[in-house]
């Protein structure tokens, strides 16, 4: 049985390190690279403190988890459903966003200062957000390895998710003990400071996400364009002002970036005539799936999945699917969870899902004949609904 678990482990410790390529962790990125750069100079014995640190806010986090998930049978994906603590990560993102504007770390109290513990604070926060940020992708990517854990006793589970966060700490640990790993980067300068603020756009970019789903929806739109009202004027400023070519070329290179991703987000993808027509599936409907009579597609989504986002603005909108969709007569359903419902997660849990996004795709007799868990290609789609027929 050890061998097992020493091989859910590994897994899970490999999955935690893929973690920091997912769109989930992207909005850590920003306080992950600025506590690297801040160790850098520093004495191999503060760099060995700092990426301790550092590790002990991811395993600290997932240990947690870990534990709730044993004694509570805390059901994964929830944290993020909870009001609460969207409200308490977008306050917290902002205030880093500002606090990245303003070139400073992380305050303190005056006690803490006193002992020279200001420096120490950053890397374990670093992780520790880092980590929270992680979770909304950890279940695709885990699926297997959470199923086998929810089977074992308490302290395999807190291993099995300490292993996860200590793969996600991983990276950047090497990079805060082996610096040289940087000597490649151009020298700091201007530019750099550039690069900074721009940190700051995608934090607070990152506390709008997450906040959005907590607010009216009247609200998202303004927020959305204030914040790229923000962006312009900052764009324009440090291009007029700044007499160094390295920061305009850095500037011009983020706002072009920045322009891109605006453009990609709004763009429909396809006409009102070409999109799905998707059906809220609601508690009370799961009961009628089996009697449907016609193939089916079961998206589970939340507002704030950033993997589902993804999915929307490209799988989604990829006309062969839509045309798939209509010409197979497949019904395509809508399951929201961004607030709790604990019908719609005992769906996701009978079809094999762990996390989300995630699709169910059932046919006539409303059995489930494929599955996909976070993301996939449009094609891997059209291919597993054409065989429905």
């Amino acid at each position: 049985m050890f061998g097992l678990l020493f091989i859910q482990m590994s897994l899970a410790f490999g999955a935690g390190m893929l973690l920091n390529l997912t769109p989930c962790v992207l909005p850590a990125v920003p306080i992950k690279v600025r506590t690297i750069l801040h160790e850098t100079g520093d004495r191999p014995g503060a760099r060995v403190v700092s990426a301790g640190l550092f590790t002990s806010g991811s395993v600290l986090f997932f240990a947690a988890l870990g534990l709730a998930t044993a004694l509570l049978h805390l059901q994964w994906g929830v944290l993020f459903q909870s009001r609460l603590l969207l409200g308490l990560l977008s306050a917290l993102l902002l205030a880093l966003a500002v606090m990245n504007f303003r070139g400073r770390g992380f305050p303190m109290p005056t006690a803490l200062a006193a002992m020279h513990s200001v420096r120490f604070l950053e890397p374990f926060l670093s992780g520790l957000i880092g980590a929270l940020l992680s979770t909304p992708c950890t279940g695709p990517l885990l699926g297997g390895v959470l199923v086998f854990a929810l089977t074992q006793p308490a302290p395999n589970i807190v291993a099995i998710f300490v292993s996860i966060g200590l793969g996600l700490a991983s990276p950047y640990v090497v990079l805060i003990l082996r610096p040289a790993l940087l000597k490649k980067l151009p020298r700091a300068g201007a530019w750099s400071d550039v690069v900074r603020q721009s940190f700051g756009w995608a934090l607070a970019a990152a506390a709008i996400f997450f906040v959005q789903s907590i607010l009216p929806a009247a609200w998202r739109a303004p927020l959305w364009i204030a914040l790229g009202a923000g962006l312009v004027a900052w764009v324009i400023a440090i291009f007029v002002r700044s007499r160094d070519r390295a920061s305009r070329r850095a500037v011009a290179i983020i706002g072009l970036a920045a322009a891109a991703l605006a453009y990609a987000g709004t763009q429909p993808g396809s006409s009102a005539q070409q999109d799905i027509a998707w059906q809220r599936l609601r508690a009370g409907d799961i009961a009628a799936l089996p009697a449907l009579g016609r193939p089916a597609i079961v998206e589970f989504t939340a507002q704030w999945c950033i993997n589902c986002k993804i999915l929307e603005h490209t799988v989604y909108r990829d006309r062969e699917v839509v045309r798939t969709i209509r010409q197979h007569g497949v019904v395509p359903f809508q399951a929201d969870l961004t607030r709790p419902d604990p019908a719609l997660e005992r769906l996701l849990a009978s079809y094999g899902g762990a996390g989300l996004p995630f699709v169910a795709v059932l046919d006539r007799d409303g059995h489930e004949v494929r599955q996909f868990s976070g993301l996939f290609t449009s094609g891997s789609l059209v291919e597993a609904m054409k065989t429905l027929n």
